[in-house]
């Protein structure tokens, strides 16, 4: 029997959210990193890829999705999500009022415009950056997106125009399976480029994975 009355709501709650961050926020901080993690992991292991940038001048901080789920049957490993197909545009709203929650909260008495901020995102961090950059609300110097897919084309998660004057960069690598396992990857790159040539692209031998030292030459690149 079909149930003709159900109907389905919305309410909105408020929630803790968790972030890390490495160095200290100071007089003498110039630059700040927002990194946000792919699916399935903890922040708290993402940051570790970081810990070689922060300093004195530069302050790193780490979202951890809202979404926590068990990883295998045994339940002993946990990750974090950014959202999921089901009830999708209510996630992504979600996560947009989180993360700018926390760039005001993070900036707060600071002026961005003295700051060099850059925005990473890996995985399903990397679209989620792309939302986040789209929704207006912040300002980035530097976008690094690293293994992102964009199932629709990179132009269904950002105006490439919003890229206009941000240095931006994708990031991938040759051995990473989500990239090396499509029907033919160099489409999929040759698209992403076509859609945001502003973009610079970068190959690295290695898998679905940051790879610190790879990061330090990227941002070099992009410093010339």
């Amino acid at each position: 029997m079909a149930l003709q009355n159900m109907t389905e709501h919305h309410f909105t709650v408020q929630r803790t959210a968790r972030y890390y961050t490495l160095g200290q926020l100071t007089s003498k901080t110039r630059h700040v990193w927002f990194c946000l993690h792919g699916f399935g992991q903890l922040a708290r292991y993402f940051s570790r890829k970081f810990t070689d940038f922060a300093n004195e001048e530069t302050y790193i901080v780490v979202p951890e999705g809202l979404s926590r789920l068990y990883l295998n049957g045994a339940y002993d490993r946990v990750g974090a999500s950014w959202l999921t197909r089901e009830d999708r545009d209510v996630e992504i709203q979600d996560f947009l009022a989180y993360l700018n929650g926390l760039y005001d909260h993070i900036l707060a008495g600071r002026s961005p415009e003295t700051l060099q901020i850059t925005l990473l995102g890996f995985s399903q961090g990397a679209a989620t950056a792309c939302r986040w950059l789209a929704n207006e609300h912040i300002r980035v110097d530097r976008l690094v997106l690293w293994a992102g897919f964009f199932p629709n084309g990179f132009a269904d998660m950002i105006d490439p125009a919003r890229l206009a004057t941000v240095d931006a960069h994708y990031v991938y690598g040759r051995q990473d399976e989500y990239i090396r396992d499509m029907p033919d990857p160099q489409v999929y790159i040759d698209q992403i480029q076509r859609h945001a040539p502003g973009l610079r692209i970068t190959a690295y031998e290695g898998g679905h994975r940051v790879e610190p030292a790879v990061l330090k030459e990227v941002l070099l690149s992009g410093s010339t």
